[in-house]
């Protein structure tokens, strides 16, 4: 299956409006063949199951993706408290640990700040985080080998790995989105269903096409919202880095 939040967000909603749209059509056309005859039972009863269905998805579906936000917002001021904690307890290292540690400290918590778009970009940021990691163990490292009895450098070592813990998780909430074959599958069912609305609008005379085409409408925009919500890095709704932004303010600045 392709990537489908590879695509742009205003591309997927433009899409999904003309497929919903599209099938519509379809079924209002394939109902000329029986114009005139009226709706059965049968046939309103599994007009409404298929709308049903459709709520279900969008329903569901609007959970998975809200429970996504908040896991990642979380994760974000998890991460950022790590940050924090680390540099207080960096502050009580000897030098010129402590002024390296705080300089790295404080570029890693800058770049949690960016938004990055671009799959290159964020390639980029996640090898220098895994660098700035990587220098900070190997200075904790150093510490513990020249003072094994240091109160200090033991917070420290704590503090830095729960620091490294938060920034897998929330490297894993970040790329935690909704299956893309279950939002297939929501936008067949809209599909399907609004197809079906539009074959059962043209077998009753009393009925106008106006009410289903705007109901495949808002379902459509609640689509391009799910989408939105589960898509941290693009789109309206962006990842909160506010508490990023707050640690940065607060952090003192190193001088080279």
């Amino acid at each position: 299956m392709a990537q489908l939040y590879g695509f742009p967000l205003l591309f997927l909603f433009l899409g999904g409006v003309g497929v919903v749209f599209l099938a519509h059509e379809i079924g209002w056309q394939l109902g000329k063949r029986n114009e005139g005859k009226g709706v059965s039972n049968h046939l309103a009863a599994l007009e409404q199951v298929l709308l049903g269905m459709v709520a279900l998805m969008v329903g569901f579906s609007f959970l998975m993706a809200l429970t996504r936000f908040d896991a990642r917002r979380e994760a974000t001021v998890n991460l950022a408290n790590a940050i924090g904690t680390t540099a207080l307890r960096a502050r009580l290292l000897p030098e010129p640990t402590r002024t390296e540690t705080l300089k790295l400290l404080r570029e890693n918590a800058e770049m949690r700040t960016a938004l990055s778009t671009s799959e290159k970009a964020r390639t980029v940021l996640l090898a220098r985080t895994n660098e700035i990691q990587e220098k900070l163990w190997e200075h904790a490292k150093t510490l513990s080998a020249n003072d094994k009895e240091m109160v200090p450098t033991g917070l420290f070592i704590q503090s830095l790995n729960e620091m490294i813990d938060n920034q897998a998780k929330r490297l894993a909430e970040l790329r935690n989105q909704i299956p893309e074959e279950i939002m297939a599958a929501l936008f067949a069912i809209c599909a399907i269903s609004c197809g079906f609305a539009g074959y059962a609008n043209r077998l009753d005379p009393l009925r106008s096409r106006w009410p289903s085409l705007t109901t495949a409408t808002l379902v459509s925009a609640v689509i391009f919202l799910i989408i939105d919500l589960d898509s941290p890095r693009a789109g309206f709704l962006k990842e909160d880095v506010r508490p990023m932004v707050d640690l940065v303010a607060g952090m003192p600045v190193i001088p080279d």
